[in-house]
């Protein structure tokens, strides 16, 4: 997918305001996961402005592609994205994990336009992808289905058997995305349980896999064209990502895993966002 330098400011300025809105969401509801979010902030906003066919006006859409946030907890940033791309009312955002809200502390599809699955049990979305996948092809539909992933995720053992069973079957409209930030909740990745290397195996298990920097819009999207064009095989997308990505007191803090900030905190993030767009 060819695309401009205008293009790349474009969504490189959206990428700035979904990372405003993540923050200024768990500044408001005093609790969330902010690293996270932030590391899939240009993975979800390549996906959903340039490469998923969605319609904000018709969210149950029969033909639109799916899209699974795997690491259900990183929602915030999947919320801002819908309501940037008109699925509810951006001023909705400020309701994040209150009472009655259609936006909960994990996704739920029964709450909120635009969600295609629940998801926060981790390592559960690889296999419903799969099941998605294969109901497209039992009904000869052509839709296309993305799962976004956490690096710790991958150390569940169903994700292995989903992997196995989406190679199995030839499942080549499943796009699976690992955002390999490097951080979970315990820990580095390599000291709580060790998943490298993430490339090798999932080429053992006879997937396509494309690795990116997964905060260069160019490359991402290139990905995405690559996953779109292979035939007879999954695609895996992992990501090279930054843990908090976009604001210096929170890249790479474990810590910040799930962790909102304080109003000193979300005015200091504010203003180094307000710096880099100038």
């Amino acid at each position: 997918m060819r695309i401009s330098r205008n293009e790349v400011l474009h969504l490189e300025s959206i990428c700035r305001q979904v990372r405003r809105d993540i923050l200024g969401m768990l500044l408001t509801a005093g609790s969330g996961h902010a690293g996270g979010s932030l590391s899939a902030v240009e993975l979800l906003v390549a996906l959903y402005w340039k490469v998923l066919r969605h319609d904000a006006s018709n969210p149950s859409w029969t033909d639109r592609d799916r899209f699974i946030l795997s690491k259900g907890h990183a929602c915030p940033v999947l919320y801002s994205v819908l309501a940037r791309r008109g699925f509810f009312p951006v001023s909705d955002l400020s309701t994040l994990r209150k009472q009655g809200s259609i936006l909960q502390g994990h996704p739920d599809f029964r709450k909120t336009p635009g969600i295609d699955v629940s998801t926060g049990s981790l390592g559960q979305g690889l296999s419903i992808a799969n099941g998605l996948s294969l109901g497209g092809r039992f009904q000869q539909k052509n839709y296309r289905v993305y799962c976004l992933l956490g690096d710790g995720e991958i150390q569940e053992g169903q994700v292995w058997e989903a992997a196995m069973t989406a190679a199995h079957y030839h499942l080549n409209t499943v796009c699976a995305i690992v955002d390999n930030n490097g951080l979970q909740i315990d820990g580095r990745i390599e000291e709580v349980k060790n998943i490298y290397p993430i490339t090798e195996k999932w080429r053992a298990f006879n997937w396509h896999v494309v690795e990116v920097d997964g905060h260069d819009l160019r490359q991402i999207l290139a990905a995405y064209t690559k996953a779109i064009r292979t035939r007879k095989r999954p695609t895996l997308i992992l990501a090279h990502t930054i843990k908090g990505k976009g604001i210096s007191f929170i890249e790479e803090q474990v810590d910040w895993h799930g962790k909102a900030p304080n109003q000193d905190e979300y005015e200091r993030a504010m203003e180094e966002l307000a710096e880099q767009e100038a």
